[in-house]
């Protein structure tokens, strides 16, 4: 593994694919389906997740790269707060039409988080004020509407303006909880962005607590893994067990600590990351080196397809754990579902990477599982272009944490 061939990646095939192919240059935003055989779906429905994730990678790139990539960072910009945006009860609607009208106006808080997250990128990347005080507002609506004050943390969705649902999945494979990890971690992600833009103290503290709830309630100590859903009163409920998102969050966390600059909970958070690595390359990780999707309580597969977010977390959360503990076992996993991901992974036909593999490898097609495309509500360029970003400066480093 090496800087330069993360940076070729992504500058040479995932940037390119969503610059040219994935910008919808007619009514905004980007395309919200482009499928496995490289067709553009035009008047496919827009997600908010894809698009405030389309943000954060093309204002990173712009942030880390130069300034080619700030037209999509600003096309992006132009249509997540132009369009996504709820200018009579606030927040982020969850899904329009091709043409940028509201289909589905739920207030997925989900989806806020990952606005605030790209918003405050983009202010890193640029230093637009409208981006700033958008990402301010979101975060004062979620602690307004979605905030539990009695037993902490957050509500999963709303109805447009605001007040509770009866149906508050994320999508059809989730659990109809009212609290999850995944929730959860990804406004852990947004807050730990938004405070390198705005040290506000009423962040500091949101922030400070919602590491707590990761740490104390949503983190299992013992076996190494998140629990997924809970309750109002964080009873537990399931016992899935999800790789990807345990790696993912192994590093996420360590990232929030430090951006807090709080010594205890650092040493709190690489402790529990280096747990979580080994449980997971103990568990989950396959003879090729890629990492299997979920297993149930007693550590049984149920899900033996290979999904690309969960390989490109694999590498950054390894090599996270190789630098915190300087074990060569971290670093040589890695390196391996790196090579996984180059041999498998990339799309050499019509670009980025495929959704989907089967268990022996073979990319799956939309036929044989709904969710493959090559963009699609949930696909898109934020885990392997944040990954290739991640590893740019990762790799750069020299030495671990643990020498």
């Amino acid at each position: 593994m090496t800087p330069e061939a993360f940076r070729a990646e992504l500058e040479n095939n995932i940037l390119p694919f969503w610059m040219e192919r994935g910008r919808d240059n007619v009514h905004g935003g980007f395309h919200g389906l482009i499928d496995c055989d490289g067709e553009v779906h035009r008047d496919a429905r827009k997600a908010a997740v894809i698009h405030a994730r389309a943000l954060w990678t093309f204002s990173a790139a712009t942030r880390m790269l130069g300034a080619r990539y700030r037209d999509t960072a600003d096309h992006a910009f132009k249509f997540l707060a132009g369009k996504f945006v709820d200018a009579k009860d606030g927040g982020i609607f969850w899904t329009l039409d091709h043409r940028g009208r509201p289909t589905d106006t739920r207030k997925q808080i989900y989806a806020q988080a990952f606005a605030i997250y790209g918003l405050s990128e983009y202010y890193r990347a640029t230093g637009d004020a409208q981006a700033l005080d958008l990402a301010k507002a979101l975060f004062g609506l979620i602690e307004e509407h979605a905030f539990d004050p009695r037993r902490g943390g957050y509500v999963e969705a709303l109805d447009c303006d605001w007040r509770p649902l009866s149906d508050m999945r994320l999508s059809d494979k989730d659990m109809n909880a009212p609290k999850s990890m995944n929730t959860h971690l990804h406004v852990l992600e947004a807050y730990t962005n938004l405070l390198r833009v705005w040290r506000d103290d009423g962040l500091l503290s949101k922030h400070h607590q919602l590491l707590d709830v990761m740490f104390d309630r949503i983190t299992d100590a013992k076996s190494g893994h998140f629990k997924l859903f809970f309750d109002m009163e964080w009873t537990s409920l399931g016992q899935q067990v999800s790789f990807g998102h345990d790696i993912e969050g192994s590093w996420l966390l360590v990232e929030a600590a430090e951006g807090l600059g709080d010594r205890q909970r650092i040493a709190r958070a690489r402790e529990i990351a280096i747990r979580m690595a080994e449980a997971v390359l103990a568990e989950g990780v396959a003879d090729d080196g890629s990492l299997l999707f979920e297993a149930d309580a007693k550590g049984h597969i149920v899900d033996a397809t290979r999904h690309w977010w969960v390989q490109a977390e694999a590498v950054i959360g390894f090599h996270n754990a190789y630098r915190l503990s300087g074990e060569a076992r971290f670093r040589d996993a890695a390196a391996r579902a790196w090579a996984y991901i180059e041999c498998n992974f990339v799309n050499p036909a019509h670009g980025e990477w495929h959704a989907k593999l089967s268990a022996d490898g073979i990319a799956l097609t939309a036929a044989e599982d709904g969710d493959a495309c090559l963009a699609g509500p949930w696909k898109c360029p934020y885990h392997n272009g944040r990954m290739c970003l991640e590893m740019m400066v990762r790799l750069e480093k020299k030495g671990t944490i643990a020498a």
